[in-house]
């Protein structure tokens, strides 16, 4: 079990890391601040809406965490 908790603690660094880079440049980490989704699936979900569901379309940080609460 050593080594499935060793990658456990590499990906929780690696996305705490990542959240930490997005909120000091301002940007929501779930769209890179682009506030739209590039990966499209309105043919699995029928939605015909684009922007970015952790922002709703800002592509700001801010607006990610006071979702993400």
């Amino acid at each position: 079990m050593g080594l499935l908790n060793t990658f456990q603690e590499w990906a929780s660094n690696r996305h705490e890391k990542m959240l930490a880079n997005m909120e000091s440049k301002g940007f929501c980490p779930d769209c890179r601040g682009k506030g739209i989704n590039h990966l499209a699936l309105s043919e699995y979900y029928y939605s015909t809406s684009i922007e970015c569901p952790g922002c709703n379309g800002s592509g700001t940080y801010t607006d990610w965490a006071s979702n993400s609460k």
